[in-house]
């Protein structure tokens, strides 16, 4: 890279839960471009020392992530030639509206803030009075009217988007988070075996994720020969055939080998919007099992990428994994298609390069209205 770059792009992202990983992945792939200059204005959640004294600001992380971004930016444009800015999510960007203004800005989202109160329950998020409400969403649909264009992680966000905040369909580009695909591909594909059957859980918070679930259909199913590997970090009691991890790291090493040794990938969760941890699943050629949650079925295909049961429904868990368990050939036909569909609509290499697309093509936008006569 060097200063000759034809687009200069800061990228403000938020570092909160799954938006970790898609800030690593972005940073991954963006710096192959050559044409692109990127400038990080990574946002952290959480708070320490005076900050989480401090009201509102400790508590509302649109405050909290707003004032980060404003003092980033201001620091980001002391140094640095700026000809869009990428935020994702819109978080960061609500409460900067005057940054939206002054440059090409693209907005990027898992969810719309509508659809995150539906889900808000099992986040420990509580909407607020009528009157903060209709203040939240007045600015968000001014960020959103400001943004140039937006992108989402899904079809399900779009509509949300069109639904929720009147934003015009053609404003609006589905580009999911995606995995570096290839880096998650076991070095063989897999095949019939005669050991355990290993189900694998990946979930921070196992509670919401549905992990206590899972515990209760895998001792139903103890009897089959199966193992649970559960990566959490929350405690999980020991019990014959139950393997925890803890400390596990985004894209690891460690993380990819478990992923590699197992057979069936099951996240039946409460409330989620698209986890990423279903793309890492299907790019190491998993059958998933998981819940008609928000966007999820667009990555879990019931009945052909994997099985979509209820979100709670103890009973259909139970019975999806007898299913893919005593089923062998059945699990590597999905965990094949499953592959096929993350590599055609979920590698993060070629998503990226789409969301370059579309910053680059905002970009000339400009430079062609700057260079048109007043």
């Amino acid at each position: 890279m060097n200063g000759s770059a034809l687009y200069n792009i800061g990228f403000v992202l938020e570092q909160a839960l799954g938006h970790v990983t898609h800030a690593k992945n972005l940073q991954t792939n963006v710096r192959r471009d050559p044409d692109v200059r990127p400038h990080w204005a990574l946002i952290p959640f959480e708070t320490s020392g005076i900050a989480a004294q401090i009201p509102i600001y400790k508590s509302n992380w649109t405050v909290r992530a707003g004032l980060r971004t404003r003092h980033s930016l201001r620091r980001l444009a002391k140094y640095a030639t700026i000809d869009a800015l990428f935020f994702h999510t819109q978080v960061p960007a609500v409460l900067n509206p005057d940054w939206l203004r002054r440059y090409p800005s693209i907005v990027s989202l898992d969810a719309t803030p509508l659809q995150y109160d539906q889900l808000g329950p099992y986040y420990q998020h509580e909407s607020g009075p009528q009157w903060l409400e209709q203040l939240k969403w007045r600015l968000n649909r001014r960020c959103f009217c400001l943004a140039r264009h937006l992108v989402t992680w899904s079809q399900w966000a779009k509509e949300g988007l069109i639904e929720g905040y009147g934003v015009p369909a053609d404003k609006i580009t589905v580009i999911p988070p995606g995995v570096n695909v290839y880096e998650w591909q076991r070095p063989t594909p897999h095949t019939r075996h005669d050991g355990p059957v290993k189900i694998l859980f990946v979930g921070a918070d196992l509670e919401r994720k549905g992990g206590l679930l899972l515990l209760e259909s895998f001792r139903a199913l103890r009897p089959l020969g199966v193992e649970l590997h559960l990566v959490t970090k929350d405690h999980v009691p020991a019990g014959e055939g139950v393997f925890v991890y803890h400390g596990m790291q985004p894209n690891s090493a460690a993380l990819k080998a478990l992923y590699s040794q197992a057979d069936i990938f099951a996240l039946p969760t409460f409330g989620d919007c698209l986890p990423m941890v279903l793309s890492e699943a299907a790019a190491a050629g998993l059958p998933a099992i998981s819940t008609r949650v928000a966007a999820i079925p667009e990555i879990v295909r019931d009945g052909e990428t994997g099985l979509l049961i209820p979100a709670g429904d103890q009973a259909a868990l139970t019975e999806a994994l007898r299913r893919l368990v005593t089923h062998p050939d059945e699990r590597l036909h999905f965990g094949e298609r499953a592959q096929a569909h993350v590599i055609r609509h979920y590698d993060a290499g070629r998503n990226a390069g789409r969301l370059l697309d579309v910053i680059k093509g905002e970009i000339e936008l400009t430079r062609m209205q700057e260079r048109i006569p007043a």
